[in-house]
């Protein structure tokens, strides 16, 4: 679980300070799938980005099972808690599909064969078929990059998955194919998944929708609340 308790964030640069973050309270169960919207500029992309702890935030705390992000190795946590998704897929350019998925897993010393055999596993889940684990990302089509990208991220072993404007770059068939691994991955397998969206679709496919404005975070829908 991630609990938020007053957290903001302010930017500072030499000409002007801008609260982007204020005093949001929440708490993100697993086996949810949660969507944050609001218009450009309202904060949620840095809300997304202080729950993955790329960034600390100028007050207030957040929790991860129990233990202040302020406390732990942030590098670990992104590594064995949480994953990352984004709109522009940044898989390694260098690397076939397969390594894609495999490098997390071998970061964690995971042996080879045991990390080639949960890849495997893991594009078969996302609808990669195996014609495709020798490609590198440039030989895929968008829809099959951001299924190599999920497939990556969970990969990586936590239960946190964090996805920035996720389906930004798909047309809908490929849209409603991510959507609902998406879905997936917090029914069926209980992670928590915190998607940042411009798109009505996503929003109305996720079991609670947030919304930021001016940097304040309030609850539009939770259908998983009696």
């Amino acid at each position: 679980m991630i609990k938020i308790e007053n957290v903001s964030y302010t930017y500072q640069s030499k000409y002007q300070t801008m609260k982007a973050v204020k005093n949001a309270t929440y708490s993100f169960e697993p086996g949810v799938m949660y969507a944050i919207t609001g218009r450009s500029g309202s904060g949620k992309s840095t809300l997304l980005s202080l729950l993955a702890g790329l960034d600390l935030p100028t007050s207030g705390t957040i929790c991860v099972d129990g233990e202040d992000i302020r406390s732990i190795n942030r590098d670990v946590y992104r590594m064995k808690k949480a994953s990352m998704i984004y709109q522009a897929f940044h898989l390694f350019p260098l690397l076939t599909v397969m390594e894609n998925v495999t490098f997390p897993m071998e970061i964690q010393k995971l042996p080879g064969n045991q990390a080639k055999e949960r890849a495997a596993s893991l594009l078969e889940k996302v609808g990669l078929k195996e014609d495709t684990w020798r490609k590198f990302p440039h030989m895929l089509s968008g829809g099959e990059q951001q299924r190599a990208a999920v497939a990556r991220a969970v990969a990586a072993g936590g239960r946190i998955i964090l996805a920035d404007e996720p389906t930004g770059n798909l047309d809908s068939e490929n849209e409603e194919v991510i959507i609902e691994l998406l879905k997936g991955l917090a029914h069926e397998d209980g992670f928590v998944v915190i998607v940042v969206t411009h798109n009505d679709t996503v929003a109305e496919a996720a079991d609670a929708v947030l919304k930021m404005s001016d940097g304040e975070l309030s609850e539009v829908r939770n259908d998983c609340k009696k």
